[in-house]
């Protein structure tokens, strides 16, 4: 299929701001197909595929990774891109980067890595990822990170809405890795990033709604009969029942869980769609400078959404199955934050010498801090059992 012509407030790859680094462009690739490849390709991206979101990774085959959840996002990202006339390319770069810098064990992994660094400024997925494309992947002879386009940086920084109110704030209140990036290569923090990065990130929420649906079905946390009183999945489910009856359990969740995807997906385009007609951008600069952002769930949607994740929280994310393991993988983070602040020598040569070295306490707990958030839960979960069980075979 060929694509169609971008719309007037799509981000054009032609005139992209560019990249810290001048590099020359590439014969046959756009400068957002670079990065989108240069994401794939990085170190950060492959150990994705072992890190997961609310299981740990050795608990089963079955359940999303941050690898397959990105891949899920980037595919829905490219989709809504590209039938509302956006960069899709764009869209999908920032839909692949914006879970690099989760650490391990998921949103558990990184309270407790946040809680270690408070004295140290904290810790923020987000801002992680920033630095993981910008610092910490190290391939290239000319520059540290990927030396990624303004747009999929800012999009990483700003997927979620501004992060500062006006252009006079001081951006040394936000986390140190973006203030320190934003001083050397301005990424606009008080405004909206383009339209392709709000699309990721309305991907992202399509994306962890469903398949977290899903993966509580399938670990038994709740059953079918569970969803039919919830919005999105209750109607879902009367209609695959009423169209198909004795289906198996198996075949009757996936058809409900594609109806939730789609009407998900249908809303962001429709209500999407209607606020870019009445807003009316002439360019993406205009569209950034809105006061609201453009891609959106519509209002009944968005309580809709509100009651699933309600119920999400109370039959799966508080589950005392996930509690026990929550509880163990924070224990898990916090001792090896503390043993490699403590004794740095036990870091592997490439980590040992920053630490060791560290002009500062803040430092030092930074450069473990990175460490630690590059781990699977895999390798955590061994380093530790190595760190603190004497019965352990090293």
């Amino acid at each position: 299929m060929n694509r169609q012509p971008l719309a007037p407030y799509a981000t054009d790859a032609a005139c992209s701001r560019g990249r810290l680094h001048a590099e020359p462009e590439s014969a046959h690739r756009s400068p957002f197909q670079r990065d989108r490849d240069r994401i794939i390709h990085s170190s950060a991206f492959r150990r994705l595929k072992h890190k997961t979101q609310v299981f740990v990774e050795h608990e089963g085959d079955h359940y999303r990774t941050r690898l397959t959840h990105s891949l899920e996002v980037a595919q829905i990202a490219r989709t809504c891109a590209r039938t509302l006339g956006a960069d899709e390319d764009l869209a999908e770069a920032v839909a692949l980067a914006h879970d690099l810098g989760h650490t391990p064990f998921g949103h558990t992994g990184e309270e407790a890595l946040h809680g270690a660094m408070r004295a140290h400024g904290g810790f923020d997925h987000n801002a992680q990822t920033l630095k993981i494309v910008t610092d910490l992947e190290r391939r290239y002879a000319e520059f540290d990170g990927l030396n990624l386009t303004w747009e999929v940086l800012e999009g990483i920084a700003k997927h979620n809405g501004p992060l500062l109110a006006s252009a006079g704030d001081d951006p040394s209140t936000l986390h140190f890795a973006l203030a320190e990036y934003d001083a050397r290569f301005d990424l606009e923090l008080w405004t909206h990033a383009g339209l392709e990065a709000q699309i990721a990130a309305l991907s992202d929420d399509i994306a962890y709604n469903t398949h977290d649906l899903d993966d509580g079905l399938r670990a038994g946390l709740f059953g079918l009969g569970d969803l039919a009183d919830l919005p999105l999945a209750g109607p879902a489910l009367a209609e695959v029942r009423a169209r198909y009856p004795g289906l198996d359990a198996q075949r009757t969740a996936h058809e409900t869980f594609r109806r939730v995807f789609g009407a998900m997906v249908e809303d962001v385009l429709t209500e999407t769609r209607a606020r870019l007609d009445a807003a009316a951008p002439e360019s993406a600069e205009a569209l950034r400078a809105l006061p609201v952002q453009m891609a959106a769930f519509s209002e009944a949607l968005d309580g809709d959404l509100k009651i699933v994740r309600e119920f999400l929280f109370a039959r799966m994310y508080r589950h005392p199955e996930v509690l026990r393991m929550r509880r163990k993988t924070a224990r898990v983070v916090r001792d090896l934050f503390a043993i490699f602040v403590e004794e740095p020598a036990l870091l592997p040569d490439d980590w040992r010498d920053a630490a060791v070295h560290a002009v500062s306490a803040d430092i030092r707990a930074r450069v473990v801090a990175d460490y630690i958030a590059g781990m699977t839960d895999r390798f955590a979960l061994d380093e530790h059992r190595n760190l603190t069980d004497a019965t352990a075979r090293v």
